[in-house]
């Protein structure tokens, strides 16, 4: 006789917490809250691509919503030399 396994009727438990964020645009304005935090700070979006976990276009598009949406941070498009770099500082 052979046994055979039920599968689990049980609910799979959240893995979302309060502190994950809840979208790409959500995640960045964190990290860059953080980066943030003690003063102003410069970036290419190359260079925290692997940081944040978001490519470079992905960066780029969301900083431009950030800028408008983002209440706690300035964000100013600060130079362009083969990749825009921003400036962040705390509003």
């Amino acid at each position: 006789m052979s046994a055979t396994t039920e599968p689990s009727t049980e609910a799979e438990p959240e893995t979302r917490t309060t502190e994950q964020p809840e979208s790409k645009e959500e995640m960045l304005r964190q990290y860059l809250a953080e980066k943030a935090r003690e003063g102003e700070f410069f970036f290419k979006s190359k260079f925290i691509a692997d940081d944040v976990g978001l490519s470079p276009k992905e960066i780029g598009a969301l900083m431009v919503k950030l800028k408008d949406s983002a209440s706690e941070l300035t964000i100013e498009k600060w130079s362009y030399t083969s990749a825009t770099t921003w400036r962040i500082e705390p509003a």
